[in-house]
């Protein structure tokens, strides 16, 4: 590699060994603060400050638009992913209602895991066998019972710009719950923390509400992939990617 192409990593190894060890101290402590603390909303609360935290010291500046197309109740937010960086930007925009909808694998980070679990969030297998179908039921149960659920509903990212396909699983909890679809636009996390590199930079991130959707008339196929794809154009035409699809 030539020396101008070294250039631009040196100066920022020291900004990320700096936004590294100010995470891992703030999720250290923040994980053993929420560790005795029986009340999930308050647990939420302090995480979300804490990832706020850590955004503004990591030099990567938080813009909420449109909070007001939340509801009074609870709702289903539905977001595009493109980074890592997603679910702490998600956890610092969003109100400490929502339990977030995670991948199974991440279970299997041990410390992740558990300030995941103490935080309420879902785990989901993202294949259609029984772990799946049982995993559904839970989010079903948890979302009859009036909890707020935020999916990333293409279910992972690829290296490439774009929007990928949504999965429809949000959207049918939606219909079975008779909840509403409030789709979330995330710019600039891409550019921050880009896929497949470990180079954090810092930057303006962007988390625009589109103005929410009544829940799928039915749970028919029909009506759930029309929800779909209306919160899926909605986030679309807000980020600045192509359509993968």
């Amino acid at each position: 590699m030539s020396p101008s192409r070294d250039r631009p990593r040196a100066l920022t190894l020291p900004y990320l060994i700096y936004a590294v060890v100010v995470f891992i101290v703030l999720a250290i402590g923040v994980l053993l603060l929420i560790l005795p603390i029986p009340g999930l909303h308050l647990r939420r609360r302090m995480v979300r400050r804490a990832a706020r935290l850590w955004l503004a010291l990591a030099g990567l500046r938080l813009s909420v638009l449109h909070p007001e197309h939340l509801p009074a109740g609870a709702c289903i937010v539905v977001a595009n992913h493109s980074s890592y960086l997603d679910g702490v930007v998600m956890c610092a925009a969003l109100p400490p209602a929502f339990g977030f909808v995670i991948k199974r694998e991440m279970s299997r980070v041990p410390l992740a895991n558990l300030l995941l679990r103490r935080i309420g969030a879902h785990y989901v297998d993202r294949g259609q066998g029984h772990q799946g179908a049982r995993d559904t039921r839970k989010l079903l149960k948890k979302a009859n019972s009036g909890g707020a659920l935020a999916f990333f509903p293409e279910g992972t990212f690829s290296r490439q710009p774009g929007l990928m396909r949504f999965r429809s699983g949000a959207f049918l909890i939606a219909a079975r719950a008779h909840m509403g679809i409030v789709p979330v636009a995330i710019r600039g996390t891409r550019a921050a923390l880009p896929p497949g590199s470990l180079w954090l930079r810092p930057g303006r991130i962007d988390v625009e509400l589109a103005p929410p959707q009544a829940a799928p008339p039915s749970t028919q196929e029909s009506d759930v992939v029309q929800a779909r794809e209306s919160a899926r154009h909605a986030i679309l035409e807000r980020i600045p990617e192509p359509d993968l699809a």
